[in-house]
């Protein structure tokens, strides 16, 4: 059993917490996630390590509350447990060797985006964040990224906070007025990582995006991370989740995303073995 440490409420729908986890604490990195079950009877879910802190042997965790399991997770309070808490999985992220970059994460991928910013500023990078969501009220960890960057552009959707526009029209402009970066991380919905990519290829600007496919087990086994990657078939969980963006087939994991999106709007959807077992019992 894994013991929450810490829990704060980020806004209304997302949640940071501090899972104990001493062995993960120790060898997590930037880029790499965890995968969590409540209980015998929870899913497996997939979550980005926000930080790790080996003096008290805690894992960060960042998530919106987006289904039956996330919201479980989220009515825990601290000095509670949690059964599964697995990891590090996945690479991680490698970031040595830029001398500017600009990190960009849209909605709750900024959740994502942050330890890569983290990592960029502690070697010593030239950092710049870009970080977009739709209002105001939604917006999260500004303080955080703040700390961890030289030039902290927020940008919202209706333009309640911050500049008005996507992220891709601040990247636009920086790019127009002529700032070089070696390297942009994007990290966010399909769409808006698609678009970054666009705007950073023509300029041969080396891109990051970390892919968010269906994940079962997180170990290679299931196959449902498949993602396309130079026209080649990839397993996000075991050869990414981090890629080059100029190789990735946006459009086929898109369609992936999109093949239970039905089932993953029944809040309380229960899976056969899980009603299998309640009738056992």
């Amino acid at each position: 059993m894994y013991k929450i440490i810490r829990k704060e409420e980020l806004n209304e729908n997302v949640f940071r917490m501090a899972i104990e986890a001493p062995l993960i604490a120790a060898k997590g990195k930037a880029g790499q996630f965890i995968m969590f079950r409540v209980d015998e009877l929870g899913e497996r879910i997939p979550l980005t390590i926000a930080g790790t802190n080996q003096d008290d042997g805690t894992v960060e965790i960042i998530f919106q509350v987006a289904g039956k399991g996330t919201r479980v997770l989220a009515n825990k309070e601290e000095g509670e447990t949690i059964l599964d808490f697995v990891g590090p999985l996945g690479i991680p992220s490698a970031l040595e060797g830029y001398k500017k970059a600009c990190v960009i994460g849209g909605g709750v991928g900024t959740a994502i985006a942050y330890p890569s910013a983290v990592e960029l500023y502690n070697l010593g990078t030239e950092v710049d964040v870009i970080v977009g969501f739709r209002n105001k009220d939604i917006v999260i960890l500004e303080d955080d990224f703040a700390a961890a960057s030289h030039n902290l552009y927020l940008m919202t959707d209706d333009g309640s906070y911050g500049e008005h526009g996507f992220v891709t029209k601040k990247l636009e402009e920086l790019l127009e007025a002529g700032v070089e970066y070696d390297l942009v991380v994007a990290i966010g919905p399909v769409p808006m990582m698609k678009a970054v990519v666009n705007l950073t290829k023509p300029k041969g600007i080396k891109t990051l995006v970390s892919l968010n496919p269906i994940m079962v087990d997180g170990t290679g086994m299931c196959g449902c991370c498949r993602v396309v990657i130079n026209g080649e078939l990839k397993f996000a969980c075991v050869d990414g989740p981090e890629f080059d963006g100029f190789e990735v087939d946006f459009d086929d994991l898109a369609r992936r995303n999109r093949s239970y999106i039905e089932q993953e709007q029944e809040l309380d959807h229960q899976c056969r073995a899980e009603l299998a077992m309640k009738k056992d019992n």
